[in-house]
């Protein structure tokens, strides 16, 4: 097996990273710049997409130790995460439903339609979820899957920025809003600042999912 999709990865990202520390900016991303660069590098040298993921299957394998991982922080703050049950509670139903309903009828404001609209409204939870959602009311998986990573690399990107700028100072509040609108990255995103708040997010994200799951079909009829 061909290990330069894991070799380009890690340097690219590393580099990004390293820039990153320096600069503090959302603009230098690593998240971000490292999906750019390599798509980038995957068209200049003529390699396809599936080569990379075949040669970089060890990271695609990671990924789920590493969202299984969340759960250590979610056990760590648990006592703070009982405590405040019922508003977490509160900010599923409510988060999750302003993704959904946002998303819908901003995209349809700008003149989305028909599976466009359907394939948009799942974009806040994670990957598989969301394509298993999508598949299910009509929407277009793969359009579905390319939205749920854009709004999680925006939420990466700007998340945590947005929301100091708006005077959200609240570990539980911070943690809620990234797990609830941009899934997995957002949680990586935020639990380099704040473990308690990346709890939540990952909480947050997991129950939004389940949440999105068993509403978003039910709702969909009603928004139709």
């Amino acid at each position: 097996m061909n290990p330069y999709g894991i070799a380009v990865t890690l340097i690219v990202f590393y580099l990004f990273s390293e820039l990153h520390a320096r600069r503090r900016a959302f603009y230098t991303n690593p998240v971000l710049l490292s999906i750019l660069t390599i798509a980038s590098l995957l068209w200049v040298g003529g390699f396809s997409y599936e080569s990379y993921m075949e040669s970089a299957v060890i990271l695609k394998f990671l990924l789920g130790p590493a969202v299984v991982s969340l759960a250590i922080p979610v056990y760590r703050g648990r006592e703070t995460i009982k405590a405040y049950a019922r508003e977490i509670s509160i900010g599923i139903v409510a988060g999750g439903s302003v993704a959904i309903l946002s998303a819908f009828y901003i995209a349809k404001i700008l003149g989305g339609g028909g599976e466009v609209l359907l394939s948009i409204a799942p974009k806040s939870v994670t990957t598989a979820i969301a394509i298993g959602v999508s598949e299910k009311i009509g929407g277009i998986p793969a359009l579905t899957a390319v939205l749920v990573i854009l709004t999680g690399i925006l939420g990466n990107a700007i998340g945590v920025e947005l929301l100091s700028a708006a005077g959200v100072r609240d570990r539980i509040a911070r943690g809620l809003a990234m797990g609830v609108t941009s899934h997995g990255l957002g949680t990586a995103r935020i639990i380099l600042d704040d473990e308690l708040a990346g709890a939540v997010s990952g909480l947050a994200m997991a129950l939004n999912g389940v949440f999105t799951s068993l509403v978003l079909p039910y709702l969909i009829e009603v928004l139709k």
